[in-house]
């Protein structure tokens, strides 16, 4: 496998990465021509021709011609952060949410309709298994069937040609890190007309899911986007054939039920973009460093990291990422019990400063929680043993903050010491 200095050094021989997709999307200019984009923080707008407002609402004209109406359907500062979210996933198009569930229901919603179908991955976010198990169902008459992602056949048999709607999964399960072979189980879905919607929120810049297949991708801005774990924002990236009726006047989930995305924080997001690749490159070989050492000290331990070559899909994952960018920031360790989870978890918070014990990833420090009590919990205790969430899995988002032999000894010395 190719070092990363030789990663670097090819990466102009490659094929289009997203940082250079972004270097490449016009670049919106503030209102005096500054050169950072403007604000509009109106929620309405001014028709100079009042013939134009009904046009506007008939859909004859829009924010293609710079017309907009009101900021829960359309607004500039949005739509440009938009543009360049489309341009970082390679998509046509994208808008923004006002957080990331709010992404993932409102194209559900868009792609089933009354009745509709879903094959999902069966390990997924608490809260998106919570959406996909419970609310849709009960509110909806959407249903869905759960499967193991990495077992292709079970996807075939599970998708019905003609009732189902979408196949939907994450590109690197939360929290037990596996893998989705984004180009075959797109093949997949493809071949029986369903549309395939992935939820990249792990694996921002390291996978490009629409260039490997995908139809919709859709984010979670909240962690790696924003940075600072100070804002909550989401994103759906895909064809205008989707995203264009999320806004429709009389049935675009994103228009009636209005999880839009605020300008303000639009442009904040915005101006975190330039740095974003250099966040994530940091992060993901932090933590390639922290699991590897990890890995030498107790060899018996539980890790979870697709950057080991022990892990399953470490080939997979290789295959398919933008070089240059790492296997991820995300370690999963396995403690077995809640009792030696917290125990680990107190001494790196409050004795050695390892980091903060909280939800939530993509954050500057180290953050930790025991999924099977937090950010899994929605799920019954059967599923969370299934899935190989145990009690004692502890979910770990590797910062950047301070340097890797101080964070190492601080996990280090946390570790013996819970062991003695």
């Amino acid at each position: 496998m190719a070092t990363e200095n030789e990663e670097l050094e090819n990466i102009e021989l490659r094929e289009d990465l997203p940082t250079e997709r972004l270097a490449n999307a016009r670049h919106e200019l503030g209102e005096h021509n500054g050169v950072n984009m403007s604000i509009e923080v109106s929620d309405t707008f001014v028709f100079k021709n009042p013939e134009n407002m009904g046009k506007a609402f008939l859909g004859e004209i829009g924010p293609e011609t710079g017309t907009y109406i009101y900021s829960r359907h359309y607004n500039p500062t949005v739509l440009n952060f938009s543009h360049q979210l489309a341009a970082i996933e390679g998509t046509e198009t994208a808008y923004c949410t006002s957080s990331g569930m709010a992404a993932i229901s409102s194209v559900l919603l868009e792609l089933c309709k009354n009745g509709g179908h879903v094959v999902a991955a069966e390990c997924l976010y608490g809260s998106t298994y919570a959406l996909l198990k419970n609310f849709l169902p009960e509110k909806c008459n959407i249903t869905t069937v759960f499967v193991d992602i990495t077992k292709h056949e079970d996807v075939k048999k599970a998708i019905v040609k003609g009732k189902t709607n979408v196949l939907y999964f994450e590109s690197i399960s939360n929290p037990t890190l596996v893998v989705a072979d984004i180009p075959e189980l797109s093949k997949i879905a493809h071949e029986k007309g369903v549309k395939v919607v992935v939820d990249n929120t792990f694996a921002p810049l390291i996978l490009s899911p629409a260039k490997l297949g995908a139809d919709v991708v859709v984010h979670s801005l909240t962690k790696y986007f924003s940075g600072g774990s100070d804002l909550i924002a989401g994103a759906i990236c895909g064809p205008k054939e989707i995203v264009k009726p999320l806004m429709d006047w009389s049935l675009g989930p994103l228009m009636i039920l209005g999880p839009t995305m605020n300008p303000r924080e639009a442009y904040e997001l915005s101006a975190r973009l330039p740095h974003l690749s250099l966040r994530v490159k940091k992060q993901c070989n932090r933590a390639m460093k922290l699991a590897q050492r990890i890995k030498e000290l107790d060899p018996s331990l539980g890790i979870i990291y697709p950057g080991l070559e022990g892990h399953p899909q470490h080939k997979l994952l290789d295959s398919m990422r933008n070089k240059g960018y790492g296997f991820g920031a995300l370690i999963s360790i396995d403690m077995v019990t809640d009792e030696k989870a917290n125990l680990l978890m107190d001494k790196l918070e409050n004795k050695y400063h390892f980091g903060f014990v909280a939800v939530s990833l993509g954050y500057y420090e180290n953050l930790m929680s025991a999924s099977g009590s937090s950010t899994s919990s929605e799920m019954d205790p059967e599923t969370l043993k299934r899935l190989g969430i145990t009690p004692g899995l502890i979910r770990c988002s590797i910062g950047y903050l301070g340097t890797l032999d101080q964070k190492w000894n601080q996990f280090k010395s946390a570790y013996e010491e819970m062991k003695e």
